[in-house]
């Protein structure tokens, strides 16, 4: 997955992975583009000697242990202003002593992405673009040998402004206590996130698919009466069903720290939970058939896999645009999808069963034969409750694009492994799409979405 910087993709014009040489050597004389907490410019390779490996791991750490950042290999600057270019080398050789530094001499290892924009009239020869994200696992300590002695100096740096900083033993020590409870923080919240979705909808007794999204880095929506007209607004327009093209949510609710908005009055109603740190819920109802296997009572429903992961691929760009655009979250996000046959067979709701209630109908995954419309019996067994976990990049996923099909592809495997499928085989974790595999419902407007997105399909 490409690493998301969404100040510099609007500085660039565009994705990082797909800027060309043009848009960066603009970037001359442009004080807009001048070196900041986010972006540094470097004019040739950081040398192989222990000064050179010690800088690339600073400067790599820096950025990680703040807000994620982009280092612009080959670009001269003045006063941090870009000034003139300087193509470096793109070969092999670079990148893996690139690799190879940051590997050894950061601890933990800082992720990166190294990107290469050649120069069209130079072949082997352009920017090196190293993006790095804001980093969950710091911070990040600089191991290479000191070349300077620094009595202050923890080895631990940090983005501030335009330079580097070093971090001050309260500062470490908090970002250590932080690294090892802010895992578990997001997992009780989204435990909780889907909780609170779960109770909302206990009394039904249909399949259903619950999706709850926790930003890694909560945001903070602001709900007062001018901005909750405007959700209004945009809900209200919201076309959760992805190339039908049409409206879907009534007008919100506010609820306790958050917004509260439906389908419809139903039993068989989509349900959202969108709360103010960028966490949501989202309960889908499934189109599931019915079966009688053994007499003319229903023994058994099932749904389509095309179903399934129809509904995921609607789900997570929804939860998406709410973290990122109302609650200003960035960077990852925990998902949890849920499939349940009915909600009293939800490990939330266990001890808190209606007695009174009839037992759940066994429930499949199998797909219809499209010659006979027959149920072709492919799960082996019935399953009541499935569960997959991903952790997914937000922009990826509101974008929509092929970041969308590898996240829902993690999910609707892990979910249809539950019912003895290997794969899904509709979405590939390589971002590719198979249209023909949907159900009959959704297969038109698949195709449609997939065509207006370039999709390939």
């Amino acid at each position: 997955m490409v690493t998301r910087l969404r100040r510099l993709e609007s500085l660039l014009g565009g994705r990082l992975d797909e800027i060309d040489y043009g848009s960066i050597t603009e970037l001359v004389g442009n004080a807009e583009a001048a070196e900041s907490e986010d972006l540094d410019y470097k004019r040739a390779h950081y040398s192989a000697d222990d000064r050179g490996r010690e800088e690339l791991a600073k400067d790599i750490a820096a950025f990680a242990n703040h807000t994620g950042g982009l280092l612009i290999l080959g670009m001269a600057e003045d006063k941090g202003v870009p000034s003139k270019v300087f193509d470096v080398d793109l070969d092999d050789r670079h990148l893996r002593h690139i690799r190879q530094v940051v590997a050894n001499n950061t601890a933990p290892p800082v992720p990166y992405e190294a990107i290469s924009v050649p120069n069209p009239g130079a072949p082997g020869t352009g920017f090196l673009l190293l993006a790095v994200p804001r980093s969950p696992s710091g911070p990040h300590a600089v191991t290479a040998p000191p070349t300077k002695l620094s009595r202050d100096a923890l080895r631990y740096p940090r983005r501030g402004s335009s330079k580097t900083e070093w971090l001050t033993e309260t500062d470490v020590a908090t970002a250590y206590r932080a690294r090892y409870t802010a895992a578990a923080e997001r997992d009780e919240r989204l435990i909780d996130v889907e909780a609170d979705l779960v109770h909302a909808l206990a009394d039904r007794d249909t399949p259903h698919l619950i999706v709850a999204l926790t930003p890694e880095a909560p945001g903070d929506m602001v709900i007062d009466s001018a901005r909750f007209a405007r959700y209004q607004e945009e809900l209200g327009s919201t076309e959760l069903y992805l190339g039908h093209g049409h409206r879907t949510f009534t007008r919100p609710t506010v609820g306790p720290r958050r917004l509260i908005v439906t389908e419809g009055a139903g039993d068989r109603s989509a349900r959202a939970e969108l709360h103010r740190d960028g966490s949501g819920g989202l309960g889908l109802t499934l189109y599931a058939h019915s079966s009688r296997l053994t007499g003319r009572e229903v023994d058994l429903q099932f749904a389509e896999p095309g179903e399934v992961v129809y509904q995921l691929l609607c789900a997570l760009p929804f939860l998406a645009d709410h973290a990122r655009d109302r609650a200003a979250a960035s960077g990852t996000a925990l998902v949890n999808a849920v499939l349940v046959a009915d909600m009293a067979d939800h490990p939330l709701r266990e001890g808190q069963n209606d007695l009174l209630r009839p037992d759940p109908i066994p429930f499949r995954v199998d797909p219809l034969d499209p010659g006979s419309g027959q149920r072709t019996p492919v799960s082996p067994h019935t399953c009541q409750y499935a569960y997959a976990q991903a952790t997914v990049l937000l922009d990826d996923i509101a974008d929509r694009g092929c970041g969308l099909l590898e996240a829902t592809a993690v999910l609707a495997d892990e979910l249809l492994q539950a019912f003895g499928y290997p794969e899904n085989g509709l979405v590939t974790r390589s971002g590719d799409l198979r249209t023909e595999g949907f159900t009959a419902r959704n297969r038109g407007a698949v195709a449609i979405w997939a065509r207006e997105r370039g999709l390939s399909a």
